[in-house]
């Protein structure tokens, strides 16, 4: 079973101490590209270094996170741009967004932050990996101009309502939803919503280490645990996981256009 995690962090401190071996144990759990999301202009480094040392493997993003938007944001989005302008590399703008779980003091801040990047990705022809936390109605007014340009991506670690899920999948058709660890959390309502939609605009992630599958919540969590959040996906879709793997990475395939295929063993 080969699959694909969308969504990682692996470049992140947390991970020092064992990167190699957390990249063996996401090989050996068949996971075959690791798609890694940039944060700002402090993660820069760490996330070139790690794809560097894999290539061919880990694919980077560069975004501007909407957690780390404040008074330096015209410097990062600065930075942002120079990197889009000079580093082919990048698969896609990430991690863009919006974040108002914590306080709304820089919503307006935010607000221009994903629609500058919205408008880099048409620019740079590339796709957008989206974050959205307690901002699904003020991320949508955001999207909402851009629903009939070529605009394609995917809303990441999606936990919202089976209405949120499908009002968005029809307003926005070039874009999938992120299903992660919270789906295989007990009180979880996400596979009831799961349930409900097509596996053709479903994308598997990690968000590591953030957001552990069962059984690992409560631990780091990493990406060989994509298969744990797969496996789930495909018992609620009553699925062979063969085929919730095939589709799922072939979605992605199609959507992040500059990566590799899937050949032989990861």
């Amino acid at each position: 079973m080969r699959l694909i995690d969308t969504h990682t962090h692996l470049f992140l401190e947390e991970f020092d101490e064992d990167r190699a071996e957390v990249v063996a144990r996401a090989r050996q759990a068949g996971v075959t590209h690791l798609l890694m999301p940039n944060i700002d202009s402090t993660t820069i480094a760490p996330l070139l270094r790690m794809c560097g040392d894999y290539p061919g493997y880990c694919f980077p993003m560069m975004g501007l996170h909407p957690t780390s938007v404040d008074g330096r944001l015209e410097a990062e989005l600065d930075i942002v741009r120079r990197q889009l302008e000079t580093n082919p590399s990048f698969v896609a703008v990430g991690e863009i967004g919006m974040d108002l779980y914590w306080d709304r003091t820089y919503e307006a801040w935010q607000r221009r932050a994903l629609d500058i990047q919205l408008r880099w990705a048409l620019e740079f022809g590339l796709p957008v990996v989206i974050h959205c936390r307690e901002a699904f109605e003020p991320l949508c007014q955001v999207l909402e101009p851009y629903k009939d340009t070529p605009l394609r991506g995917i809303l990441h670690c999606f936990t919202g309502t089976e209405e949120e899920a499908h009002r968005f999948l029809d307003t926005f058709p070039g874009f999938l939803l992120g299903i992660g660890g919270v789906v295989t959390f007990k009180k979880s309502t996400l596979p009831d919503v799961v349930r409900r939609l097509p596996l053709s605009r479903l994308v598997v992630e990690t968000d590591a280490p953030y957001l552990a599958p069962v059984p690992h919540r409560g631990r780091r969590n990493e990406s060989a645990y994509v298969r744990d959040t797969l496996l789930k996906v495909a018992e609620i879709l009553a699925l062979p996981p063969e085929e919730v793997a095939e589709t799922t990475s072939a979605n992605a395939l199609k959507l992040f256009s500059k990566l590799p295929p899937i050949t032989g063993n990861p």
